[in-house]
């Protein structure tokens, strides 16, 4: 089975969003949770299935959740999320210091 890592980066985003959630509903805070999982579990098996970003990064993709996006590139052994970002979010600033 393909695995999915978690950058730094990515792991702060989540517990940003993740605070923000279940600050309002710790029901709302669980079903993000469980959503980004099931969604990380699907794009480590079938990586290409994501939208390549390829304009901000020739090795980006990403997938909607919930109105944010997961941003990743693939790797032999998976995937690697690289942030959980809003889908209104200026993306390309968010690359323009990686050296990646």
């Amino acid at each position: 089975m393909k695995q999915h890592i978690i950058s730094p980066k990515a792991n702060q985003d989540l517990e940003e969003i993740i605070d923000y959630f279940t600050s309002r509903s710790i029901d709302a805070g669980e079903h993000f949770v469980n959503e980004f999982n099931k969604k990380c579990r699907n794009l480590a098996n079938f990586p290409n299935i994501g939208r390549s970003y390829a304009d901000i990064k020739d090795y980006l993709r990403g997938v909607p959740l919930n109105g944010y996006i997961i941003l990743y590139r693939v790797r032999d052994s998976g995937i690697e999320i690289l942030r959980v970002v809003s889908a209104y979010r200026d993306l390309e600033s968010l690359f323009v210091e990686d050296d990646d």
